[in-house]
């Protein structure tokens, strides 16, 4: 199908912002690239559209790179096909662990006694190349000796991090969740792609939904979204870990590090390892030796959106 694309220069840190929040731009499907090694100024954003963009379609991609300033918009239309795969020629398949993340572009075996996982980008965050996902599937990998029994990815985007966590823990019961009915969907088709079941998918907000605490408590809490909803949300997801639990959070840029770590130490939540790539953080905190139980009943309002920043 005949598709266009729009292009605009932005910094390392506005595509960084693009690539870890989910719904930014409706009905497209957004690429960020760096155009000189380790320059956080030189990036680029292509935004792939299905129809002509209009005025306004080309103002809300301008508002996702404000250093654009008053630059001329790169539009070009694109010959009949895939505009999605197109947009993902560029996605070269990435290695964490003992996992290996492809698209359909980039196919490739699984490593020795590893995984394979093909996730195409598309409408959910979550294909393994911002280094929140990649960092977490490290830190996954890491904890792979480790006995869990109960496990929940809350903010799952594509399903990665649950279908990780699957592959290293086969007998747990998984869950997997997400504010935006689409990534479920989205999970789903993926969890089909690549040949996996037993995982229950569920769209809710955050944690306050009566199947997740009905399954509670939990021995991984595992949750890859922004650093404002992990500060608001951490009374929730310290009440459905268990005793002891590992909760792994990702998001957060490392400047966002002690707002967060806060938050959780106010719930009895310890920080046990971080794991800094670039900009962004990656943590480890160890729940404490009795659960956790709120002093106030939660209020979901103080989230503001998910695709908000502290």
């Amino acid at each position: 199908m005949t598709s266009w694309k729009v292009t605009l220069p932005c910094t390392r840190a506005e595509a960084e912002a693009i690539d870890a929040a989910d719904d930014l731009a409706e009905g497209m499907v957004l690429m960020t690239t760096e155009l000189e090694e380790d320059d956080r100024e030189h990036w680029r954003l292509d935004a792939y559209l299905e129809a002509e963009p209009t005025p306004e379609t080309i103002a809300a991609i301008r508002a996702l790179a404000p250093s654009a300033g008053e630059a001329r918009p790169e539009i070009v239309q694109l010959p009949d096909e895939d505009w999605v795969t197109r947009s993902q020629d560029g996605l070269e398949p990435i290695a964490e662990g003992r996992f290996l993340v492809h698209t359909s572009a980039h196919p490739v075996a699984a490593p020795e006694g590893g995984r394979a996982f093909l996730i195409e980008a598309g409408q959910a965050f979550g294909t393994g190349h911002h280094a929140t996902t990649s960092g977490c599937l490290a830190m996954l990998d890491r904890l792979a000796e480790r006995a869990f029994t109960r496990i929940i990815d809350i903010g799952t985007g594509t399903g990665l991090l649950a279908f990780a966590a699957q592959h290293l823990w086969p007998a747990a019961e998984i869950v997997a969740t997400d504010i935006d009915p689409r990534a479920i969907v989205v999970t789903r088709e993926n969890a089909a792609l690549n040949g996996l079941d037993g995982i229950a998918l569920i769209v809710a907000d955050g944690a306050l939904d009566d199947t997740i605490t009905a399954r509670a408590p939990y021995d991984l809490v595992i949750a890859n979204i922004l650093a404002g909803p992990l500060v608001s949300m951490a009374p929730e997801l310290a009440a459905i870990a268990a005793p002891g639990a590992t909760i792994v959070l990702a998001g957060l840029l490392e400047t966002q590090r002690g707002d967060v770590v806060a938050a959780f130490a106010d719930c009895g939540c310890a920080l046990a390892e971080s794991d800094r790539r670039g900009d962004w953080t990656i943590l480890r905190l160890v729940a404490g030796d009795a659960r956790y139980v709120p002093s106030r009943p939660i209020d979901p309002k103080g989230r503001d959106g998910w695709a908000l920043d502290l």
